[in-house]
């Protein structure tokens, strides 16, 4: 029996329309408009895309959105100010700034500068850290997007095997962080895997619920799969074109044999992707709504 395919394109459009309402009554209720503003560094056609997305998603929800784009040749004080600008901007709650940037600019310096509070990416220390004690303020996009698809899929994760492969800091490690929580959609048994591991199928075969964010092109097969598991593949790689021009998409999962082998299955595209920008707005009315309630 064919695994059932959990929709991040559904899920996505659910959270956003809940985001909507609550939009709505923030700004009816305190008068507190949340604020988004996104900064570019140079001309990336792939950040382009990102940024112009979340402006959009922004707009729709009803968020006063900002995008700052600034030449790839802008200096380090240049986009520290910046930076520093918009943390003491009471109308902006949420900043992001778009990954990757120019090399003569150190990124952690200009991630760290951002107010933990207005950090809707969760990448400061202080926000890890947070995570980390089961305390957080914002939760990472991918990682945030990865549990509700599990918790709004009815994927049971109380005491469930998780295995999560790649140890990125971006999704991998803090994956891992959130699923062993004492929370809901948590409480689950975690192993990381990586290049490393000596055998990650020994490891994965184990898996109630396997989180693959490996970076490489259907790494994980059905053979490492174990039956009825609920699957979820962060990886997109591009394998060349079609006919008409377009991307060839595929994750870092086998998708078909493995579909006939899982109990449940994100495809690539339409599944953990669409999930990203939604929680960034999740975190971005959170942001607003802490600071409507210290006025």
């Amino acid at each position: 029996m064919a695994a059932q395919v959990i929709s991040g394109k559904k899920v996505a459009k659910e959270i956003r329309e809940e985001l909507k309402i609550e939009t709505e009554k923030l700004i009816r209720d305190t008068g507190v408009q949340p604020g988004l503003v996104t900064i570019l560094v140079g001309e990336n056609p792939a950040s382009v895309s990102y940024v112009t997305a979340k402006g959009k998603a922004a707009k729709k929800l009803g968020f006063n959105s900002i995008q700052e784009n600034v030449p790839a040749d802008i200096s380090e004080e240049n986009l520290l100010a910046l930076v520093e600008k918009y943390n003491n901007d009471s109308s902006i709650h949420g900043i992001l700034v778009q990954l990757p940037i120019p090399k003569h600019i150190n990124d952690k310096k200009i991630l760290y500068a951002i107010d933990p509070d207005k950090d809707v990416d969760a990448f400061h220390p202080m926000n890890v850290g947070r995570m980390v004690i089961g305390e957080p303020v914002f939760l990472p996009c991918t990682p945030a997007g990865i549990q509700e698809l599990i918790v709004r899929s009815g994927v049971n994760t109380e005491g469930a095997e998780v295995v999560v492969v790649g140890r990125s800091n971006i999704v991998g490690k803090p994956i891992a962080n959130m699923m062993l929580q004492k929370a809901k959609g948590a409480n689950s048994t975690v192993t990381v895997v990586h290049t490393r591991t000596r055998d990650m199928a020994e490891h994965t075969r184990r898996a109630d619920i396997l989180i693959v964010a490996a970076g490489a092109p259907k790494a994980v097969t059905a053979d490492m799969v174990k039956e009825g598991a609920a699957v979820i593949d962060v990886g997109v790689n591009r394998i060349g074109t079609t006919e008409s021009g377009k991307a060839k998409l595929c994750g870092d999962v086998d998708y078909e044999p493995v579909a006939e082998k899982a109990g449940y299955i994100t495809p690539v595209p339409g599944g953990v992707g669409p999930m990203t920008i939604t929680m960034l707005m999740k975190n971005t009315l959170k942001a607003a709504q802490v600071a409507a309630s210290k006025k």
